[in-house]
């Protein structure tokens, strides 16, 4: 799908949600400002996939709008990033991946992906694991750098090219098991990972951070691989994330919460603009798929159409 040219266009991730306190909280929302910009826009493209696509639809939507096209775990995210902040391919190619140090909280049954986000991890305790950990990854032809997110490195080598692994929207609050970050095929990764465990494991911020109360930092989840293809667009939509937190948590109160507050923002600018004459577009994630609305067509036949088959703002976000 090409790259869009709409110069006023917003996305939102986890504007439906499949977990249970969330989706019961769907049929309370009151979100007037999409309910009325939808009332003026017409349905443009839908992506609905199942739930065990590897890359979650507002990765796909996002990567749709930047003209990036890329199989299932493969969107270049890392290559993209690192493009951005002028790293050099290294004699090994331009394939990167996006390592997050992270908890892993260990059950009776199973062990489950913690939100990175959650456990708070500062620069210093990034910088210092980062210095460790950096040996077993040249060892293996992987070069490390830091990222202005503590806690989160790029990663360029060999081996994320044609790799494919699931985005960390996925994981959180699920089984390892159930979204293995690296195939059968990359058994050096594996290998590797094992290691980091094993040195996070006798790491004096760990020691510390457990001393504090904190969660132990454990293991790291890698993401975002693959190579950035030889041309794409630059017309990066506007990404409202404030729901991304309470939905991963299944916090239904906070999610609502969060949608208010979108709503009276972005969304009430997106449709100020609208009025205004502007080419809009808006598009809706969920778990299971995205729809993205435009500026409907001129004619009387294709309104009086549209009109007959629009829904409303709740049953939209329900469908995703």
């Amino acid at each position: 799908m090409p790259a869009l040219s709409t110069s006023h266009h917003l996305l939102i991730p986890f504007a439906g949600r499949s977990s249970p306190a969330c989706r019961e909280a769907l049929t309370g929302l009151r979100l007037p400002k999409l309910e009325s910009l939808l009332s003026r826009l017409a349905l443009v493209h839908e992506d609905t996939q199942d739930e065990s696509t590897l890359s979650p639809p507002h990765e796909r939507a996002l990567a749709a709008a930047l003209g990036i096209e890329a199989a299932d775990g493969q969107i270049p995210w890392a290559a993209l990033e690192a493009k951005q902040a002028g790293l050099s391919p290294t004699s090994d190619g331009d394939s990167w991946g996006i390592a997050t140090l992270c908890h892993w909280q260990v059950g009776i049954d199973d062990v489950v992906l913690g939100d990175p986000a959650a456990i708070r991890i500062d620069a210093a305790e990034s910088g210092a694991l980062l210095a460790a950990a950096r040996p077993f990854f040249e060892e293996d032809g992987i070069a490390l750098h830091a990222t202005p997110t503590p806690g989160r490195w790029l990663a360029q080598g060999q081996v994320f090219d044609g790799l494919a692994t699931a985005s960390i929207d996925r994981a959180i609050g699920y089984p390892i098991s159930q979204w293995s970050p690296l195939a059968d095929g990359a058994r050096s990764l594996r290998r590797l990972q094992n290691e980091m465990q094993m040195l996070l494991y006798t790491e004096r911020v760990n020691d510390e951070r457990t001393a504090r109360g904190v969660p132990p930092i454990n293991s790291f989840w890698l993401s975002g691989t693959g190579r950035l293809p030889p041309s794409f667009g630059d017309a990066r939509p506007t990404v409202a994330d404030a729901l991304r937190a309470p939905a991963l948590r299944d916090d239904a109160a906070a999610w609502t919460a969060a949608w208010g507050e979108v709503d009276a923002g972005p969304v009430a600018e997106l449709l100020a603009v609208y009025t205004e004459g502007a080419d809009v577009a808006i598009t809706l994630c969920g778990d299971r798929g995205a729809r993205r609305f435009g500026v409907q067509q001129r004619g009387l036949a294709r309104w009086a159409k549209s009109l007959f088959q629009r829904e409303s703002a709740p049953a939209v976000l329900e469908a995703l």
